[in-house]
């Protein structure tokens, strides 16, 4: 019995044991069930590898049955081309419904991403199942994952409708930038000579490309013996060029060049649409050009809807209204069958072209300033002294934007770069040292302050002074003695130690403030972004004989030309300085930009002097003088000096000049900055280039 008892307890505990190790096997399968995450989260995941561009995680997560009927490299290569091609992102997943059906967990869910064309949604279902392997939840999957309309067949494409660029155009609605046509010089493979090196040759000396250059072009994996290989953008000839009796070296150079790339063969001609600049070197300082985006480009203006067929503003009009004039490509993003035929539109966005840009300049007086000015290191502003209106902004030497759509050669842009007068530096965004030309300025500082007395005479000094045997060895100098030493007579004879006495009567103090109040320091309110304007370093004005300085435009004082020339509009609007504007727009009102900058009997009563200067045959800017209109301004000539004892420094001319009457047909202020002039006349150089230019408009006036 004891033995039956023992097998009995024996066999009892074996199936015990058996119980407790099927238990604890199912058990253990249950956990890696339970504790694995959910379907839910393992589509989220499946979804977030197309956000970070994971696909080979993605194929981890389907099924052995999935895998074996899509290889991996042809489902990377399926999803990545897809979804980088519709530049998918911002996906977002949410799970509307859960069935379980044995081993299968069906999920219904819906996506929205946003893409080129816009936000793409739709509701989709899948499977997930559990690895017993790899512990984890996989989903079956079909192309329909994508996509719930998507067959192995189908294809997803874009198709892009290019947006016009809006033109830049001036206050006449004269085109600044416009559409042009030029040609695109490319070759036809098959058509090329067997022995092609020296048509190669030939075409690379045409091109001013190298014959490698050439060869990589047209060894590039896409190319067939039919294709059309494009090589450089050249300009086209108008139809006025082309059949011009007596054509220019410019204009004939142009057609030697189109008739000898037609010799090569393979080589030909296709009219393409460009990016035009009209007034060529006279605007280009100030529109600027648009250049194909680089990499850099479209990685900072992601999601802004630019591609690599793209151009973007890179200086100047073009760059500041890039956002306004570039516009919105339409695109469109559909499904497409084996048949060719759109099986189903996904997502679709209108083009819309780029707006138009209307500025207040002249474009000849534009060009006509430029004409004049060219051989000079110069820059003009003119403006309307009555509305704050910008008429033109020239900055010479200057560069021509048409060169850079049409592709800069290395020498010519290597020529750019190593002038000497630096064409592509554009000085009317620059600060520089202004000279006489402050003096009103001054003049109305010292007037408010109460330190210039304007029926005082304040006694000759003769052509040298200085203030005291402290000054040691430095004298302000001045050109004339004159009686009496009045305000009216100090800015007729551009008296330097008249307005050098003025500013120490002023005070440091005093003179600091009122430049704050006239915005030097502070960003100037203009579309442009322009140097602010200074009168010292950062700490201040340093001493008794750099203050003299500054009364008469030296010392520390420099004077952005745009600045400068908003100032001297106080002297025409009863002390009130306008805003400079470059957008057309209501003028019937102009819009103010410092209110009361000068007292308004102290603005007439500098507006008088400045009167003086142009019709007084002593006056600085009388070589300017007509009988028929009123004119007032102020000279200026500015010594640019490495230290007091510089014999060899340059000399920067200056002369501001307005018309004071608003009633005038075309009233106009000219700021003109012309560097080295020194052994040239100094500013009475730059009142000889006014003349011209006035001369110009006004005679088109009368015309």
């Amino acid at each position: 019995m004891k033995k039956k008892h023992k097998k009995r307890v024996r066999r009892g505990i074996a199936g015990i044991i058996l119980v407790l190790v099927l238990l604890l096997v199912f058990l253990w399968r249950r956990d890696f069930a339970v504790f694995s995450p959910e379907p839910e989260t393992w589509l989220k995941r499946y979804y977030a590898c197309v956000a970070t561009g994971d696909y080979e995680e993605m194929y981890g997560i389907l099924t052995k049955d999935s895998q074996s009927l899509v290889g991996k490299e042809a489902f990377l290569k399926r999803n990545q081309n897809i979804y980088e091609g519709i530049e998918a992102k911002n996906i977002r997943v949410q799970v509307t419904g859960e069935e379980t059906k044995k081993r299968d967990h069906i999920l219904t869910y819906e996506v929205r991403m946003d893409t080129l064309a816009g936000e793409i949604s739709f509701s989709n279902q899948t499977v997930f199942r559990f690895d017993w392997k790899e512990r984890q939840y996989k989903t079956d999957w079909e192309d329909s994952m994508i996509f719930p309309e998507l067959t192995a067949e189908d294809k997803v494409k874009v198709s892009t409708e290019k947006a016009q660029r809006g033109q830049i155009l001036d206050r006449n609605g004269l085109a600044l930038a416009d559409v042009g046509t030029a040609y695109t010089v490319g070759l036809v493979p098959g058509k090329m000579n067997d022995d092609s090196g020296g048509d190669l040759e030939r075409l690379a000396e045409l091109l001013g490309m190298s014959v490698e250059a050439i060869q990589k072009k047209l060894d590039a994996g896409w190319v067939e013996e039919d294709s059309f290989v494009p090589l450089k953008t050249i300009s086209k000839l108008t139809q006025k060029e082309e059949f011009m009796e007596d054509p220019d070296e410019e204009i004939k150079h142009k057609k030697e060049v189109k008739e000898a790339l037609l010799t090569i063969s393979g080589v030909l001609l296709s009219d393409t649409e460009i990016r035009e600049y009209p007034l060529g070197e006279a605007g280009s300082h100030l529109v600027g050009y648009v250049q194909q985006v680089t990499a850099e480009d479209l990685e900072e203006h992601s999601g802004e809807g630019y591609d690599e067929n793209s151009v973007i503003g890179k200086t100047g009009v073009e760059s500041l209204y890039e956002e306004e004039l570039r516009g919105q490509n339409g695109c469109r993003i559909y499904i497409e069958n084996a048949d060719g035929q759109v099986k189903k539109v996904l997502a679709e966005k209108n083009k819309k072209d780029g707006q138009d840009i209307s500025l207040t300049i002249d474009s000849s007086l534009q060009k006509s300033i430029y004409d004049i000015c060219q051989k000079d290191k110069s820059c003009t502003v003119a403006m309307n002294p009555h509305t704050g209106e910008v008429l033109a902004l020239v900055s010479t030497p200057s560069y021509d934007s048409n060169d850079f759509i049409l592709g800069m050669s290395e020498d010519k842009w290597k020529a750019l770069n190593e002038d000497e007068r630096n064409p592509l530096y554009n000085r009317f965004r620059q600060k520089l040292c202004p000279g006489s030309s402050f003096k009103p300025i001054v003049a109305a500082i010292g007037l408010r302050t109460g330190a210039i007395d304007p029926e005082k005479n304040y006694e000759t000094e003769g052509l040298r002074w200085q203030k005291d045997a402290g000054w040691g060895n430095y004298y302000v100098t001045t050109l004339h003695e004159y009686e009496p030493v009045t305000l009216k007579n100090a800015m007729i004879y551009s008296d330097n130690i008249f307005f050098a006495k003025a500013a120490l009567r002023i005070g440091k103090e005093n003179l600091e403030r009122e430049l704050d109040r006239l915005g030097f320091g502070k960003e100037i309110p203009f579309e442009i972004s322009l140097a602010k304007s200074q009168y010292a370093g950062e700490n201040g004005i340093q001493s008794e004989i750099q203050l003299a300085d500054s009364g008469y435009g030296q010392g520390s004082v420099l004077v952005n030309p745009i600045h400068m020339a908003a100032l001297y509009t106080g002297f025409a609007n009863e002390g009130n300085v306008l805003k400079p504007k470059l957008l057309m727009g209501d003028v019937s009102e102009p819009a103010i930009w410092i209110p009361s900058a000068y007292e308004s009997g102290h603005a007439q009563r500098i507006l008088d002097a400045m009167t003086q200067v142009i019709s007084s045959e002593h006056g600085t800017g009388h070589g300017i003088y007509r009988k028929d209109i009123w004119l007032a301004g102020k000279t200026g000539t500015a010594e640019i000096k490495q230290n007091k004892e510089d014999k060899n420094g340059t000399e920067l001319g200056w002369f501001g000049v307005y018309t004071p009457d608003s009633d005038i047909e075309k009233p106009i202020l000219l700021m003109t900055m012309v560097e080295d002039v020194k052994d040239r006349g100094g500013s009475g150089y730059v009142v000889k280039i006014a003349k011209t230019i006035l001369d110009g408009w006004f005679e088109d006036d009368m015309q």
